[in-house]
């Protein structure tokens, strides 16, 4: 049986009727990497996401709205985008639950910054404004499009995943990690020294990537064994539960 892999949704309202989104590059990858991927719900009920914790065997935070600052204490400044608020609630809900049962977690842009600012660390609002640096982090170009390098430190389950120890990629985001969480590690930056991925150490699986590999793995054998090691270790999870 495919391990089965929660994917969580874009929160949009659309002529007043609310509805729930998730990109196709995301499920494709999880499934061809041999899980089953399962949109999850918006809620913030503490039952629900209990219930939700306890089925799957992985958890997949996709990219999306920007993060309220009043998840890692600031006030909003300017160069803050959208955020939605149901959805930080949902997704520390639910990353709390998976981690508390180690399970593993793959977070994707938004999902790195989610799980940076619910472990404790905090998140440079707008790199225009906060980071001093000329580099592109939000490109003009195709989602596939490899638009600048990172160095992966050697070692860490990011570079043990991918197999390479500096790995081509995407950027679309224009928040980022700044303090990391207390017991984190940071396995890759960009040449600009920007933090562009991180991980616990004291668990199987989770990793958090600034880029978006879902837009690179069909062309990328390094974003495709992302999603490969990801979707072995929900599987190695669901059978040690069996």
């Amino acid at each position: 049986m495919r391990p089965l892999i929660g994917v969580t949704v874009y929160h949009y309202v659309r002529n007043n009727i609310p509805g729930i989104f998730v990109g196709q590059d995301y499920t494709e990858g999880i499934y061809e990497a041999g899980g089953l991927p399962m949109a999850l719900p918006l809620t913030v009920s503490p039952e629900a996401v209990a219930d939700m914790a306890l089925q799957l065997d992985g958890l997949l935070l996709t990219g999306g709205e920007d993060i309220a600052p009043q998840m890692f204490g600031e006030e909003p400044r300017q160069g803050l985008g959208e955020v939605s608020p149901i959805r930080d609630r949902m997704e520390q809900l639910l990353l709390e639950r998976m981690l508390v049962l180690d399970k593993p977690v793959f977070a994707i842009c938004r999902g790195i910054q989610i799980l940076n600012a619910v472990m404790g660390g905090t998140l440079y609002q707008d790199l225009l404004r906060e980071w001093n640096s000329d580099m592109q982090h939000a490109q003009n170009a195709p989602r596939n499009h490899l638009a600048h390098v990172v160095d992966i430190v050697p070692g860490t389950l990011l570079q043990r995943a991918c197999g390479e120890r500096e790995l081509a990629t995407n950027t679309f985001h224009h928040q980022a990690v700044r303090d990391l969480a207390p017991g984190y590690v940071v396995s890759a930056r960009s040449r600009d020294g920007l933090i562009e991925a991180i991980e616990d150490p004291a668990r199987a699986f989770v990793l958090g990537v600034q880029w978006h590999p879902e837009n690179l793995w069909r062309e990328n054998p390094g974003h495709r064994r992302l999603f490969a090691a990801f979707v072995d270790a929900a599987r190695a999870r669901q059978q040690a539960s069996d």
